[in-house]
């Protein structure tokens, strides 16, 4: 009997270690993802599609209020619409990873700024953070517009964690004429328990029960060691007080995101317009159905064209 207690002990020793390990592994880890850099043939690519879309291409840099120096493009078409788009990348990617979005929306006459996230591509800033400071940056992006371009509309497009960035900024920027994204997460927490799935070829059901401590002990590790709270990042509960309209894309094959993501923040926010795409995986629909995409996203912003 003794040595059952003893094993007992022990074993939840190695599971508590092991949860403790291995959330501070994991935050750290996501709090600090691999840079893409933005390199030579990715700069001759955009100039290209200027070159071909009869557009000014211009290298821009806005210093953010906490200090971060962000950089982006600007496309500029002549004779365009008088509409711009910000376009929004997703994980460890940079700018221009947009570019075949940049190319469908100049076709349109949009006026194309594409940055690259802080702790990304050319941008400066250590930490990603998923839209907890990066809401902040798109509302100063969306002042640079505004001061610089002078549109008559803004209209935001993100894939991804760029997707989730531009849902979250939505609780407090309420310019944008329209919004569209595609395989946004729907908060942290819920993500989180994907990830531990991913890893495990198990399902988000692991993560919500036998190693949930693992998610509790990083949200506390981020909050003590970063000052972040990452409780806090919640793209679902910021559509849900929106009042910009929301098109929300994702697949209904995506295996990084599942797309009950979309579901979830569609039954929080009955306002958002949710397209599921058939045999699209991650951030495919442009792929999996590109003449739709295009109807969708230029349509969504077209009806959209005056508040």
């Amino acid at each position: 009997m003794a040595r059952l207690s003893r094993c007992a002990v022990t074993a939840v020793l190695v599971y508590a270690l092991f949860c403790a390990a291995a959330g501070v592994l994991v935050t750290d880890a996501t709090l600090h993802p691999q840079r893409r850099p933005l390199d030579a043939e990715a700069i001759a690519q955009a100039q290209q599609v200027a070159d071909q879309t009869g557009t000014n291409l211009e290298n821009i840099a806005l210093k953010t209020q906490d200090g971060i120096l962000l950089k982006a493009w600007l496309f500029q078409p002549k004779g365009g619409n008088a509409s711009a788009v910000l376009l929004l990348h997703g994980l460890s990617d940079n700018r221009s990873g947009m570019i075949g979005y940049a190319e469908l929306l100049l076709a349109h006459g949009y006026t194309t700024l594409m940055p690259d996230a802080r702790a990304h591509g050319e941008s400066g800033g250590m930490l990603a953070t998923y839209g907890l400071l990066e809401r902040r940056d798109i509302h100063e992006w969306v002042d640079w517009i505004e001061n610089r371009v002078h549109p008559s509309c803004v209209f935001g497009f993100g894939e991804s964690m760029g997707g989730a960035q531009l849902l979250q900024s939505l609780a407090t920027e309420n310019r944008f004429c329209a919004v569209a994204v595609e395989s946004s997460f729907s908060d942290f927490r819920e993500i989180g328990y994907d990830r531990i799935g991913q890893f495990f070829h198990t399902g988000p059901w692991l993560g919500r029960s036998i190693l949930r401590p693992v998610i509790e002990i990083g949200l506390l590790h981020a909050r003590w060691k970063y000052g972040l709270d990452l409780q806090q990042v919640s793209p679902a509960a910021a559509a849900s007080a929106a009042s910009v309209p929301v098109l929300l894309i994702h697949g209904q094959i995506d295996s990084n995101i599942p797309v009950r993501h979309s579901r979830r923040i569609k039954s929080l926010a009955p306002a958002v317009v949710l397209w599921e795409v058939p045999d699209a995986d991650h951030c495919g629909a442009i792929s999996a159905a590109p003449d739709e995409f295009r109807h969708r996203v230029v349509g969504w912003f077209s009806t959209h064209s005056s508040h």
